[in-house]
């Protein structure tokens, strides 16, 4: 990871230097991909995350939009405290410091940040990740074994264990490959902090989002059997005395 930054064209940028050259701000605009015939699609119902062919395995390309009561007045503006405090450059260096530490999040690419007046927009670049479906994907489809719940509680304790703050850890933030991996992503409002009872508040944070998903659809292969086993991989990987209480059961 080579992190260089650089202001031009009136955006401030921060990239790794070891996978772009030059950064400009044509790397963050879907239609100048289009016309480089390079922009492979959106996500699916969010015409904000584009899938780009660049880099050894493509990047995903995302622009910041607002949630809630705030996105219908201020759609995709955020209040201005600084560049190195806007949420594109503290993703892309969160993510830096996680793949660091060894834990399996997007390597970042580029972040851009625009300023105007009191607020800004901004925007993320990521490497995709190769032959993967969101664990949400994955589930309408087939049922994960014992072992493969297991391998994402211990990987979530892991994160945990290195005060790896996910804002909103559902099954639509969660990867998993061919080769079942489990990959984290979407660490927007995300930071480092000292573990403790926010552990369980993440945790049961993604339960809810499985119940959901169990509720709305009856194809859904979850059962309480399997967050069960989730759980036990995760209580066997915490640091003993981490987590205040343990996760719901």
């Amino acid at each position: 990871m080579n992190e260089q930054t650089q202001r031009r064209q009136g955006y401030d940028f921060v990239y790794d230097a070891d996978q772009i050259a030059d950064i400009a701000p044509h790397h963050f605009d879907t239609d100048w991909w289009a016309s480089q015939n390079r922009l492979i699609g959106h996500a699916q119902g969010r015409g904000t995350v584009a899938f780009i062919e660049a880099g050894e395995t493509g990047w995903v390309l995302r622009h910041y939009m607002r949630g809630g009561a705030a996105a219908k007045l201020l759609t995709d503006q955020y209040l201005w405290l600084g560049v190195n405090n806007t949420r594109a450059f503290r993703e892309w260096r969160l993510l830096a410091q996680l793949r660091a530490l060894g834990l399996p999040v997007p390597q970042p690419v580029a972040a851009r940040v625009q300023r105007r007046g009191l607020g800004y927009r901004a925007d993320l670049i990521t490497a995709r990740i190769p032959n993967a479906q969101t664990l949400a994907e994955i589930l309408q489809k087939q049922r994960l074994e014992a072992a493969h719940w297991q391998a994402l509680g211990r990987l979530l304790a892991r994160f945990h264990n290195h005060g790896a703050y996910h804002h909103d850890l559902n099954a639509h933030n969660i990867m998993l490959n061919e080769a079942y991996q489990f990959t984290l992503i979407d660490f927007d409002k995300g930071r480092m902090r000292r573990p403790g009872g926010w552990c369980q508040s993440v945790c049961n944070r993604l339960q809810r989002s499985l119940q959901k998903l169990s509720a709305a659809n009856t194809n859904f292969h979850y059962t309480q059997t399997d967050w069960q086993a989730l759980l036990g991989g995760y209580l066997a990987a915490s640091d003993a005395g981490v987590y205040g209480s343990k996760p719901v059961s």
